[in-house]
């Protein structure tokens, strides 16, 4: 059983030792474990120090192409590199290496996929009123649009079983934290949710530049998720407020109609019938998508498949996980 360490980074030279110094050497149930550190295109010599700490492998891509591109490309390689459960941390030692065996034990156990580490918010000092307002809020929201039961949304602390590595497909270019936990409540892959402690904040958060920006950003992803696997739901919710305000305006007009005799008011009724023409037309959009969706489903399956028989060639071509150290790093 191989369990592989995957470390998005973007200019981590300075905290990435500390984090590699952190991780466990063994775990009850895994034979083997190693570290795979995503340079994203760094600028300060993080590759070159991953090495120096002793990261397993190292894999460079060629321009900073944002988190959710890092994870996808980690993602990818760790199966490559034959891994049975890939867990992900990042690299400014935020989360506990000592958290590890508590999120493999769940996949190990086979009552999970999919495990994410669960932090405490209300303990963490760094974080804000407003912060750890609008985490618990994020957390809600993506309860209800993916089913789950998900109480730290953005936590980055999780692990894949292999089979969900190979099902997951990230879409968006500003994370994966909201994005992958609606797509396993989509796809029906199992989840568990353990928690975990943090340490002491190294430094400040370079995801987003501003809260403003963080929501913005967050909203559109998860909306942009939702509609992707749940569109009529999300078109008939669209299409029905022109709708009843078409018939609220309808309704006035067949008042004063019936009131004040068939005189007037004949922009309301035109008004009326455009906004309600809009929003069937917006269900009916919502009804193409949703079956369109079907055959998105068909060609997801079909590419899980072919990730998979493409894993099991490579495996029986000799061509798995490189056993020297460092023949893993790369470019993409």
């Amino acid at each position: 059983m191989r369990l592989i360490i995957q470390i998005p980074c973007f200019n981590e030279a300075e905290t990435l030792p500390v984090t590699l110094s952190n991780l466990p050497d063994r775990i009850d149930g895994i034979d083997e474990i190693r570290v795979l550190v995503i340079d994203d295109g760094s600028t300060d010599g993080t590759a070159e120090a991953a090495r120096k700490a002793g990261a397993d492998h190292v894999l460079v891509l060629p321009e900073n192409r944002g988190l959710a591109y890092a994870f996808r490309a980690g993602l990818d390689e760790a199966v490559r590199l034959g891994a049975d459960i890939i867990l992900n941390t990042d690299a400014d030692n935020q989360y506990r290496g000592q958290d590890v065996p508590r999120l493999v034990e769940p996949i190990l156990a086979g009552r999970a996929e999919m495990v994410i580490g669960t932090r405490d918010i209300d303990a963490i000092a760094e974080f804000s009123a407003s912060k750890k307002m609008l985490q618990r809020l994020g957390s809600r929201v993506v309860r209800m649009v993916s089913g789950t039961r998900v109480s730290d949304a953005t936590s980055g602390f999780r692990a894949f079983s292999r089979e969900a590595a190979l099902r997951l497909n990230v879409f968006s270019s500003f994370s994966y934290t909201l994005e992958t936990i609606i797509q396993a409540g989509k796809c029906n892959i199992s989840m568990a949710f353990v928690p975990v402690g943090t340490n002491p904040k190294l430094r400040e958060s370079r995801l987003y530049s501003s809260t403003a920006s963080y929501l913005t950003n967050s909203i559109q992803t998860i909306l942009r998720i939702y509609t992707l696997y749940e569109p009529l739901k999300a078109f008939t919710l669209i299409g029905l407020v022109p709708v009843l305000l078409g018939s609220l305006i309808g309704v006035r007009f067949l008042y004063y109609f019936f009131t004040s005799g068939s005189q007037g008011h004949v922009q309301s009724l035109i008004l009326a019938s455009i906004l309600i023409i809009l929003g069937f037309l917006t269900i009916v959009f919502g009804l193409l998508a949703d079956l369109n969706g079907a055959n998105r489903r068909l060609i997801e399956d079909a590419l899980f498949r072919m990730r998979k028989l493409e894993l099991e060639q490579g495996t029986k071509d000799g061509n798995n996980a490189p056993s020297r150290k460092d023949e893993g790093t790369g470019a993409l």
